[in-house]
C-alpha cells in the first residue's frame, strides 16, 4: 500500500508538471499567435528561450526573497535596535531589541500607524525629520522618558539614555539605529561610586604613612635618606591622586558647582603661575613670552582658575624641547547671542608649545580621565620633577575642562601647525568691560 501511494502520489506531481507545461506553452502562443506567419514560427523556436529566462527570474525572485529574509532575521537578533519608517513617518518594521528600547511590544507588523503615536519622542521624531531633509546620516544623544495611558505601568518604566544612527533611504523612508546607553552610564556611575568611597578610605592611611616618612627623613643620614625622599614623592604623588579623583567626581556630579567668584586679573595671575614652574622651565632652559591685552578681567573663582594653568603650562614644560618656549596668547572676540542683534565679549586663550604634540589617535580622549596615550606624550624624565597639584595621574586635563565648564567656558586640544607642539585654545564668557578697553599687544 505504502509503495502504491508512492508511486500514485508521483504520477500526480508529473501529471501536474506537464499540465502546468502545456498551459504556459499555450500562454506563449497566444502571445505570439497576433504576428505574421514568418513571424509566428520564430516565435515558436523562442519559447524554450523564455521558458527558460522566466524559469531564471523566478529562481531570482526566490534567492531575493530568501535574503531579504535573511537580512530581517539578523536584524530581528542584533544586539542594536532598528526601525524603519515610510515617507509620512508610519513605522513600517522594527526589531526585538527596537520594541524592548522603546516599549513597543503591542506593535504588529501588520499595523500602520504614525511613529510618534506609539513612540512619544520628539527628539526621535526630530532625527528623522532632519535625516529625511538633509538626505545625509544624521547622530543624537537623549534621555528617552517612556510614557503610557497607566499610570502604575509609567510608573514602573524606567528613562533611558540613548543614542540613534540615522540613514536615508529610498523613496522617503528612513532607517533608525537605536542604541540603550543607560546600563553603561549605570555601570560608570557604580565606578564611579566605588573609586570615591576607596579614595576617602586612602586618605587617612596616606596621611599616616607621610607622617611616619617625615619622621624618618630627620633621623637617617645619607645616603639611606634618599630612599625616604623617594617614599615620600610617591606618597605626595598617590595623595595628590586620590585628591585629584575626589575633585573630578565632585564636579562631574555637579557641573554648577559652587564658585568663588569674584573679578581676577588674568594676566598677572598667569605670571605668577609661571613663577611658580620657572625652576622646572630653568632646567629645560625654556622661556616664556605673552601676547595680548596687559590687563584681562575676568569674573571667576581666582583658587579654581589658578589650577587650570598650573595644570596646562606644567603639562607644556613636561613635554616641551629643551631649549623651546612656551607661548600664551589672548585676544577678546565678539560673538551674536541667540537673537543674532547683540555681541558678546569672549575671552581667548592660546597656550602653545613646541614639544611633541599629540597623536592624531589620542586628539579625541585627551580630556578623558586616567587616558594614556601616546607614551612621547605621556612619559618625561621630568615626571617626577613636576610639580603642582595634579601632575602626572592622568586627571589633569578632565579637572581643567570640568573647572572650565563650572565657569560657562570651554577648552579645546590640538597641534599647532607652525611649532608641532600642543596647542590648547581656552575660552572664557565672563570677560569685565576693563578688559575690553585694553589695546592688542
Amino acid at each position: 500500500m505504502l509503495l502504491l501511494g508512492f508511486f500514485l502520489g508521483l504520477a500526480v506531481g508529473i501529471g501536474f508538471w506537464i499540465w502546468q507545461q502545456v498551459q504556459l506553452n499555450r500562454y506563449l502562443g497566444r502571445l505570439i499567435r497576433p504576428l505574421t506567419p514568418h513571424s509566428y514560427k520564430m516565435g515558436l523556436l523562442l519559447i524554450p528561450g523564455l521558458r527558460q529566462e522566466i524559469a531564471m527570474v523566478k529562481q531570482q525572485r526566490q534567492d531575493l526573497q530568501q535574503s531579504l529574509q535573511t537580512y530581517q532575521d539578523l536584524l530581528d537578533f542584533a544586539p542594536v535596535g532598528y526601525l524603519q519608517v515610510d515617507e509620512e513617518n508610519q513605522l513600517l518594521w522594527c526589531n526585538r531589541q527596537a520594541q524592548e528600547i522603546l516599549y513597543l511590544q503591542r506593535w504588529q507588523p501588520e499595523q500602520v500607524r504614525l511613529l510618534l503615536e506609539l513612540v512619544r519622542s520628539y527628539e526621535l521624531d526630530h532625527l528623522i525629520e532632519q535625516t529625511r531633509d538633509w538626505q545625509k546620516p544624521q547622530t543624537g544623544e537623549w534621555i528617552f522618558h517612556p510614557s503610557c495611558d497607566d499610570a502604575a505601568e509609567m510608573a514602573a518604566r524606567k528613562s533611558l539614555a540613548l543614542r540613534a544612527s540615522s540613514l536615508p533611504l529610498p523613496n522617503g523612508q528612513v532607517g533608525v539605529f537605536l542604541e540603550n546607553r543607560q546600563p553603561l552610564l549605570d555601570i560608570n556611575q557604580v565606578r564611579d561610586r566605588s573609586f570615591s568611597d576607596l579614595a576617602h578610605e586612602l586618605r587617612t592611611p596616606l596621611t599616616s604613612i607621610r607622617l611616619v616618612a617625615e619622621t624618618l627623613q630627620t633621623r637617617l643620614e645619607p645616603p639611606l635618606n634618599r630612599w625616604v625622599n623617594r617614599l615620600m614623592q610617591e606618597v605626595d604623588r598617590l595623595i595628590n591622586l586620590v585628591q585629584s579623583w575626589l575633585d573630578l567626581t565632585q564636579m562631574e556630579a555637579n557641573p554648577t558647582m559652587q564658585l568663588q567668584t569674584k573679578v581676577v586679573e588674568l594676566r598677572s595671575l598667569i605670571a605668577s603661575v609661571w613663577e611658580t614652574l620657572e625652576p622646572l622651565a630653568g632646567r629645560q632652559h625654556l622661556s616664556f613670552s605673552y601676547s595680548g591685552p596687559e590687563n584681562l578681567w575676568i569674573k571667576a573663582d581666582q583658587a579654581r582658575i589658578y589650577q587650570v594653568f598650573l595644570n596646562l603650562l606644567d603639562n607644556s614644560i613636561k613635554y616641551s624641547l629643551p631649549g623651546t618656549s612656551i607661548h600664551v596668547e589672548a585676544k577678546i572676540q565678539s560673538t551674536n547671542n541667540n537673537e543674532g542683534d547683540a555681541a558678546s565679549p569672549i575671552l581667548e586663550i592660546n597656550l602653545i608649545d613646541s614639544g611633541v604634540g599629540f597623536s592624531e589617535a589620542d586628539l579625541p580622549h585627551v580630556f578623558e580621565r586616567f587616558y594614556r596615550g601616546d607614551k612621547a606624550r605621556t612619559h618625561s624624565p621630568q615626571d617626577s620633577n613636576s610639580i603642582g597639584a595634579i601632575v602626572g595621574n592622568g586627571l589633569g586635563l578632565a579637572i581643567v575642562e570640568q573647572i572650565l565648564i563650572a565657569h560657562g567656558g570651554s577648552i579645546k586640544a590640538m597641534n599647532h601647525p607652525e611649532t608641532g607642539g600642543a596647542w590648547m585654545q581656552l575660552q572664557f564668557p565672563e570677560v569685565m568691560a576693563n578688559s575690553l578697553s585694553q589695546d592688542y599687544s
